[in-house]
């Protein structure tokens, strides 16, 4: 992790305060002095600030069920942010990890370990992704088979290049689905239904990786080591 976050996480320092200690050179790392706030440092470095060895307090890893017309975001907008919903210390410390609409509902994650997050949305994991659709137009009869058959080829988004990787799609009712993904593009179930002249009306984000929401709207709780060390070793869908 970054050396001033490294600090903020070892002291009660702020990030603005952890920079200025690093640039007036009062931070060494294995016995040299770094004045860059963006040194990369690891957990068996030793790091002192004006000589005192600094631990890294323990990371945490958070579940929160997302209320409708909340910002996923850690400052208020013309919503407020999820962060209302989280009362410890330091809440200002954590991200989100995988962001949703002010609309969507459902499963965030939110963790203080960049390392983590970084290796769930990363492309090339392919975490899986499940979101429970509300759509304005009914699919059912012959048209569903053709619907899931787009979503699986993958579909040809507008302004994007690439078509979407394969998608499952599974028919709850005419007018809600499952629906299942590997990436995270801009808004991308919604385009995805707008490609197949369709509109989302409502979203709901179930589960990611194997981790299902298991929590009332605004709840929140902290992950197991189990639930954390499978998260960062998600397995893709289908297989």
């Amino acid at each position: 992790m970054r050396l001033d976050k490294f600090i903020c996480k070892s002291t009660e320092l702020n990030r603005k305060h952890a920079s200025d200690c690093i640039e007036r050179a009062e931070v060494s790392v294995n016995g040299e002095v770094i004045t860059d706030v963006r040194f990369q440092v690891h957990e068996s470095n030793e790091v002192r600030y004006k000589g005192q060895r600094l631990v890294a307090r323990p990371s945490r890893y958070i579940m929160l069920h997302k209320p409708i017309h909340t910002l996923s975001s850690n400052v208020d907008g013309d919503y407020p942010s999820l962060f209302r919903c989280i009362d410890i210390d330091r809440v200002e410390d954590l991200h989100i990890v995988g962001r949703l609409d002010a609309d969507t509902t459902g499963l965030v994650l939110l963790t203080d370990d960049g390392r983590w997050s970084f290796d769930i949305i990363r492309p090339d994991k392919q975490c899986a992704k499940t979101y429970r659709v509300m759509l304005r137009d009914p699919i059912a009869g012959d048209v569903a088979a053709d619907v899931i058959a787009r979503f699986e080829a993958g579909l040809q988004l507008q302004n994007e290049q690439a078509l979407t990787l394969p998608a499952k799609l599974e028919i709850v009712a005419p007018r809600e689905v499952l629906l299942t993904i590997t990436e995270g593009k801009y808004h991308q179930v919604k385009r995805m239904f707008a490609a197949v002249g369709n509109r989302v009306i409502g979203l709901h984000r179930e589960q990611i990786g194997d981790l299902s929401l298991d929590l009332k709207v605004g709840e929140w709780r902290y992950l197991s080591d189990t639930e954390v060390k499978r998260l960062s070793t998600p397995t893709p869908s289908g297989d």
